[in-house]
């Protein structure tokens, strides 16, 4: 289906935009509810309280109840497909919620956490039959063999619930990069014709862009496990559903594509903590947040630029779709050329990027031979790691 057939599609749709449009007016509207009710129960996020924050004062953290809802009541009314995987996601959808609210009012560790993510994902692979066939990538594709398709899919699931989870640090940030992220399964889902899936991406899209009413900074309330952990299963299994279950060669590279700010952000928290000898998840203020906030950007410009980036990275991922370099298994020289140049910029974006953000640094480019590193200028990497764990350990 071309590009122009899908929004057509959409459009015909009717019940997608409704979804969407009343998840974000349900969200918006109970979001202040459950805040008060966060204070009644004193479920805060405190500053320093489990892990380096960069707000300042106390914040309400269950507002992942108002997504839940906001998610399951349009769900239920727009969305068809019972029966179905669809059904599956929605029924783990309130488990998933539990799971999160039991973790900001009472703790969890992050191995727990995510076991019982793991168990929950087993209500829509095992029981609804929603696991990986094929793995499907611009230039090449293969079929899942049986045996590791559900510990594959479960995989899959737990770990988008989390890297979700893990951005979300800041206002704003997580409920962005999720609303882009879903926009882009919602298109993408529908181009496979998967309407029941794009319809719950509408909804998610919806039920994050309603709660940014109230998160955006200064954010008054935070989505806190409950609805980072609830979005990150919808959004793992939206992407199993929606897109990596069909037979296309982006099967793969779409969604990776589309988490991408997620994935490298966590992949190089993790090698830092390795680097210094830590736990991979011991808390610390190596994100991409902490590092833009670091070089002077406020946390509405770092939010800005986080979501721009994931927006030019899920844009490349419908380049792919609606321009593939082999279109009917038959390779295009033109679409390749148009996918390769649009690739290039993608790439140097990120690297600059990633630049920008002090992960690659002047002596990383000076042994490329890229460029050459005054003798007397120190790389501030471990004075600054210690300035950030001082007093942690």
């Amino acid at each position: 289906m071309s590009f122009a057939d899908t929004l057509d599609a959409l459009a015909d749709e009717t019940g997608i935009a409704w979804g969407l449009l009343v998840a974000a007016l349900l969200v918006m509207l109970l979001t202040p509810l459950v805040a008060r009710v966060a204070i009644r129960l004193g479920a805060f996020d405190m500053p320093g309280r489990d892990r380096p924050r960069v707000h300042t004062r106390p914040i309400p953290r269950i507002g992942g109840l108002a997504i839940a809802v906001g998610i399951l009541v349009p769900a239920l009314i727009f969305v068809e497909g019972r029966g179905g995987p669809i059904e599956g996601i929605l029924i783990g959808v309130p488990v998933v919620a539990a799971l999160g609210l039991y973790d900001d009012l009472r703790g969890l560790s992050a191995s727990k956490k995510m076991l019982l993510v793991l168990c929950a994902a087993l209500i829509p692979v095992v029981v609804y039959g929603m696991e990986f066939e094929r793995i499907g990538l611009p230039f090449v594709s293969f079929d899942v063999p049986g045996w590791l398709g559900i510990p594959l899919t479960l995989a899959w699931i737990a770990i988008v619930a989390n890297l979700v989870n893990l951005i979300d640090g800041m206002d704003a940030l997580a409920a962005g990069i999720v609303a882009i992220a879903s926009a882009a399964l919602c298109v993408l889902a529908m181009s496979f014709g998967r309407v029941e899936a794009a319809a719950l991406a509408a909804i998610v899209c919806g039920a994050t862009l309603g709660f940014l009413r109230h998160n955006y900074h200064p954010a008054k309330i935070f989505m806190g496990d409950t609805g980072a952990l609830t979005l990150g299963f919808v959004l793992g299994s939206l992407a199993v559903e929606g897109v990596l279950k069909t037979p296309a060669t982006i099967a793969l590279a779409a969604p990776l594509l589309i988490m991408a700010v997620p994935i490298l952000d966590t992949s190089f928290v993790v090698a830092k903590r390795l680097k210094y000898k830590r736990a991979p998840w011991a808390p610390d203020q190596n994100h991409f947040y902490h590092r833009f906030m670091r070089i002077g950007l406020s946390q509405r410009k770092t939010a800005a630029y986080l979501h721009l980036w994931a927006a030019v990275l899920a844009g490349y991922a419908m380049l792919l779709r609606f321009v593939p370099p082999r279109p009917l298994g038959e390779f295009d020289t033109g679409n390749a050329l148009i996918c390769g140049g649009a690739g290039l910029f993608v790439l140097l974006g990120s690297v600059y990027m990633v630049y920008e953000l002090e992960i690659l640094k002047a002596r990383h480019f000076s042994v490329l031979g890229l460029r050459r590193q005054s003798p007397e200028v120190e790389e501030p990497d471990e004075a600054v790691e210690e300035l950030i764990h001082a007093g942690r350990d």
